[in-house]
């Protein structure tokens, strides 16, 4: 029987058995749970997932799914587009960037991703304190994917440009 890849998105208030009530739902209609990120961020529950389900339970997952929204669940799911859009073949660069926290960073070095054709696959960020001095410092750490023509030392040069207006160090590395 032919296969169906959804991609959902589930947010609402965390509690306790939340990822279990999906992870039922997903088993009741014989689908396989293929990958996910999950976090919970200032008491709200945020999470997207890959199923693979057999086509002819996709729409009765799908209704199960939505009836989440009876316990405080908002759900979308969208058809995987067989992760087309991106090739693969090239290797995953890590960004690891780390500076006193200010409002921008993203929105600059997102830019400069953006202008390049550079694909954000997982981005990670948060702020803490520095150890000695108490400041809020801003971490991100992203999976990044290069097209063709931009090597990681055009990569690098282009976010050393803004990463010294930003005062942040940034480092990268092939996965």
């Amino acid at each position: 029987m032919p296969q169906t890849s959804l991609v959902l998105t589930i947010l609402g208030a965390d509690r306790p058995g939340l990822v279990e009530s999906i992870a039922s739902l997903v088993a009741e209609h014989q689908g396989n749970w293929l990958e996910s990120r999950m976090a919970h961020l200032a008491g709200q529950f945020a999470g997207i997932l890959r199923v693979e389900v057999d086509a002819a339970q996709a729409e009765s997952l799908t209704q199960a799914l939505a009836g989440l929204a009876q316990s405080g669940l908002e759900t979308i799911i969208h058809p995987d587009p067989a992760a087309a859009a991106i090739p693969s073949d090239r290797p995953l660069v890590k960004l690891d960037l780390l500076g006193q926290d200010r409002p921008g960073i993203v929105r600059q070095i997102s830019g400069v991703l953006a202008a390049l054709g550079v694909n954000v696959e997982e981005l990670n960020t948060e702020c803490r304190a520095a150890a000695e001095t108490g400041q809020p410092l801003f971490h991100a750490m992203a999976d990044l994917r290069l097209p063709p023509d931009v090597s990681e030392e055009a990569l690098r040069t282009a976010l050393e440009n803004v990463a010294a207006d930003l005062m942040v160090d940034v480092k990268l590395a092939v996965k």
